[in-house]
């Protein structure tokens, strides 16, 4: 437009300041329309713009909510191969360290002269055996056997308890 003005009025040098005033007036009439008509087409191309703009903007969550729970998914598949792998190298060093620490309270118990839980079940499986020979030479032989004094402390937590 300003083009326009400036080879009309180097065309006619002589035109009156009358026809250079209407001139940039219908000029800036044209750049007003132009701009109404520009407004217009954003508003009615604006709404399916946007609507398009919402359609993509759906289905890039879409895509991304699916990538999300995969990515989610694979890091716990993984975490949780992870746990059983560290779990069972844990068990396997606590079994250790539970074995080493019986070992040594069995070898200090024993440095102590405290009996452990298989000497008194083998003792006591020698007294379950010594009691059937005694109670099979008894039947065999017919003879009873003398009752025995009572061991020393034995006999007083029986009178102790008689009373």
């Amino acid at each position: 437009m300003l083009k326009k003005m400036k080879a009309a009025s180097e065309d006619a040098p002589s035109a009156a300041p009358k026809d250079l005033s209407k001139s940039v007036l219908e000029s800036s009439r044209q750049i007003w329309l132009a701009g109404l008509g520009a407004f217009s087409r954003a508003q009615q191309e604006g709404t399916k713009v946007f609507e398009t703009l919402v359609k993509q903007g759906e289905a890039l969550e879409s895509r991304t909510k699916r990538t999300a729970i995969d990515t989610a998914a694979a890091a716990g598949t993984a975490a949780k191969a992870k746990a059983k792998e560290v779990q069972a190298m844990a068990g396997g060093t606590w079994d250790k360290l539970e074995q080493v620490f019986e070992a040594r309270v069995a070898r200090a118990l024993s440095k102590l002269g405290v009996q452990t839980h298989d000497d008194v079940e083998k003792l006591a499986a020698r007294v379950d055996a010594l009691s059937e020979a005694v109670n099979d030479l008894i039947k065999t032989t017919g003879v009873k056997p003398k009752p025995r004094p009572p061991a020393a402390g034995v006999g007083k937590a029986q009178k102790s308890a008689k009373r």
